[in-house]
């Protein structure tokens, strides 16, 4: 069967792999890109530990993770892959050179089997639900342990990946250990075939995000910048069809919010002037915040265009709407504004993170929608209403602070492993 997938999937690597080779002629990044995403990643005298994050979340989620696995073994180099830029981008802000940067390569056996060679990892940790049949069977015959981190698996995926049942069960039979989010996760996993004495149930590594004073100080500046008088809402993270319910809900708020401020974050950043023009088609006074110009009164809607400010954007703002949530992508990470304060709403689309939604909606942290129109009402309400929001916002910071303590469970898993070559 994993013949078979290769086979598939050969035809669809050709394709991306000439776009990046053609992006090549220009950029020196993407030419940089193209190679790693062939097997040439870093050569390493010493065994690294490697770390693959897909994106921006992912990378932003395991920042602390890392940061304990640098403290605990300083001398075993660490090797984080990526699949993005923006995630590339997000890694060397938050860790600079503590980290090694590759993309990671096309799930082909010639590129696995390079990008392992070159490589040698001591150890692999994947994030979430990366599961790759390739590399997961060569670095099991290469004798390298496997950990798939903070992971989880919705309703959806295990119907999806037991359609092809053969594939699916010998790609999981390669790990060594399965550290999931929930115990929903951890039954779902042994359904599809894990062993059940390598799934252990840790909890969320995404709790464990920390508030630094730092980020409150510029969230204090930023909101001088917006106007601190008014009253501001964010849409953070929205996808092609999400942003023209948020506006639609948007003229709703200023009938009865008289001067509220939209804070606009598109998850993708080839969006930014797509998103820029839909706004002033209708009719609305757009700010970027890649120019620095300040918010004057008739300012309607500041558009968050640069990278890696999301949670500074979070904590100078009011209410939050979570994007990926009101069209079918599965939503985004609720935590970060909860973790400052806000309220937070979000679509019917929540099952890339069906646990922490619940939990958060059961609390009376967050407020589920299903359309514009009631995403408007309920930021109507959360801006009119202080106590309101004040509570709902409270309620969130309780909920991520009682639920610390996935990356303490975690380095306990991966010391097994580590913990001989470190002494």
């Amino acid at each position: 069967m994993r013949y078979l997938y290769t086979l598939l999937a050969l035809p669809v690597a050709i394709f991306f792999e000439l776009r990046l080779w053609w992006r090549a002629l220009w950029s020196k990044q993407a030419n940089h890109s193209w190679r790693q995403r062939l097997g040439q990643t870093p050569v390493f005298s010493v065994a690294p530990i490697w770390l693959h994050a897909v994106s921006v979340g992912e990378v932003q989620a395991v920042v602390p993770l890392l940061k304990r696995i640098i403290e605990r073994y300083p001398d075993t180099p660490v090797l984080v892959t990526t699949m993005t830029s923006t995630g590339a981008d997000r890694l060397k802000q938050s860790l600079g050179d503590h980290v090694t940067h590759s993309y990671l390569p096309y799930d082909l056996p010639f590129a696995v089997k390079r990008f392992l060679k070159r490589s040698q990892p001591r150890i692999g940790l994947i994030m979430e639900t990366e599961i790759w049949p390739n590399l997961y069977h060569y670095a099991a015959g290469e004798s390298i342990p496997l950990m798939l981190v903070n992971a989880r698996l919705s309703h959806r995926s295990v119907r999806s990946y037991g359609r092809f049942q053969s594939l699916t069960q010998s790609t999981l039979g390669c790990l060594d250990v399965v550290a999931a989010q929930a115990l929903a996760d951890a039954e779902r996993f042994i359904a599809l075939g894990v062993p059940r004495e390598r799934v252990f149930m840790t909890g969320n590594v995404k709790f464990d995000i920390s508030v630094a004073s730092s980020l409150l100080e510029e969230a204090e500046a930023l909101r001088r910048i917006w106007g601190a008088s008014r009253s501001i809402w964010i849409a953070a993270s929205t996808h092609e069809g999400e942003d023209e319910q948020v506006l639609q809900g948007f003229n709703l708020v200023q009938k009865m919010v008289p001067h509220a401020l939209l804070v606009l974050v598109p998850r993708h950043p080839e969006r930014f002037d797509k998103v820029q023009s839909l706004c002033e088609k209708q009719g609305f006074n757009v700010i970027r915040r890649s120019t620095g110009v300040m918010c004057v009164e008739d300012t309607d809607v500041f558009l968050g265009d640069t990278m890696g400010e999301l949670n500074t954007f979070y904590a100078a703002a009011d209410v939050a709407f979570v994007g990926g949530s009101l069209v079918p992508i599965g939503g985004h990470n609720l935590l970060e504004p909860a973790a400052v304060g806000l309220p937070v709403i979000i679509g019917p689309y929540t099952h890339n993170f069906e646990y922490i939604s619940e939990l958060l909606l059961d609390k009376g942290a967050a407020r589920r929608v299903i359309d514009a129109n009631e995403l408007g009402l309920a930021v109507i309400e959360f801006l009119k209403e202080p106590n309101l929001r004040d509570d709902a916002g409270e309620q969130g910071r309780r909920v991520v602070e009682q639920n610390r303590g996935a990356v303490d469970a975690v380095k306990l898993l991966i010391a097994k492993y580590l913990d001989p070559i470190a002494e």
